[in-house]
């Protein structure tokens, strides 16, 4: 079967380095390879349940010192962990007993990140946990939440593959699904033949879908052979099969279709259809520091084209 192509999408790192899926200019390639493998798990460290932060940035959070000096106490040996002398860059939990010159202190930690999961959605599929037809659900392969559950960010049909985010934040999810943020969806399309130059023109000018006008932001000729062709094309915005509904609205069936970007996150080249990985908290920083600027220029049009 012919593969999609993957627009705007990073080529897979030749090194076993994994690249980070947010694409942002200060996104750390480091902070992603110590993330869950393609292959499905969660995150290594920290426990699902806990924060973690670096001992020495907990104690001067706490005002002890600086962190160069609290390095040298704790490479001195006056600090220790749960009883056992401390090293440094050593993470600690809410859970751990901290002691300095053998007396305990007690550390108070920020409020723990979300989580965030990519999942590579196959066909065949639904995204939804209650489903009269009874079909596969998205939710059956994620990994289980302690004291929560995973919330999908938008939806793909049950004949569409590709990118679907989760996370365990409503504020989050309504964040990255809310209109006023306008975030870009990337999607490959395959369709029966070829769009005409009218048709084409239709789709990125506007189309009335009768639930209101919709039109594509890019639409870019991807190739292909014989039937079938390749579209890359991106939406600000995912009503119900919008893309589908806009091909079949200019008389255009479409045979496949697959995101491969929601908004700063692309779909890793290595994460195989069936298997999810979890973003580690430097990732998941970064997405919420991008959303918060994101809002502001929404906010003050005029100064962010300044």
């Amino acid at each position: 079967m012919q593969k999609p192509p993957r627009p705007n999408a990073p080529k897979a790192p030749r090194s076993s380095t994994k690249r980070s899926p947010i694409r942002l200019p200060q996104a750390t390639a480091a902070a992603d390879a110590a993330g869950a493998p393609a292959g499905g798990g969660g995150r290594a460290a920290p426990a699902p349940d806990e924060a973690s932060v670096k001992l020495q940035k907990a104690l001067a959070d706490a005002g002890y010192g600086s962190r160069r000096e609290l390095e040298e106490w704790i490479a001195a040996g006056r600090v220790s962990v749960n009883g056992e002398a401390a090293h440094v860059g050593q993470r600690i939990g809410r859970h751990d007993k901290i002691r300095v010159n053998g007396r305990l202190v007690n550390l108070k930690f920020a409020a723990r990140l979300p989580r965030v999961l990519l999942y590579h959605k196959p066909e065949g599929e639904i995204v939804s946990r209650d489903d009269p037809e009874k079909r596969p659900s998205v939710f059956e392969k994620l990994p289980r939440v302690n004291g929560g559950r995973w919330i999908a960010i938008g939806r793909l049909d049950f004949n569409s593959c590709g990118l679907l985010l989760f996370t365990t934040s409503g504020d989050l999810a309504n964040r990255l699904m809310h209109p006023r943020y306008g975030l870009e969806r990337d999607y490959a399309v395959r369709i029966l033949g070829a769009l005409s130059e009218e048709a084409a023109a239709q789709l990125t000018v506007g189309i009335d879908l009768g639930d209101g006008p919709a039109r594509f932001v890019r639409l870019q000729d991807a190739g292909g052979e014989g039937a079938n062709h390749w579209y890359n094309v991106t939406l600000t915005e995912g009503r119900n099969r919008e893309v589908r509904r806009m091909f079949e609205a200019v008389g255009v069936t479409v045979s496949r279709l697959m995101r491969v970007r929601y908004g700063p996150v692309v779909l890793p080249p290595g994460l195989k259809r069936g298997q999810w990985r979890e973003l580690e908290d430097p990732a998941v920083e970064q997405l919420l520091k991008l959303l918060k600027e994101v809002k502001s220029e929404a906010k003050n049009p005029e100064k962010s084209a300044a």
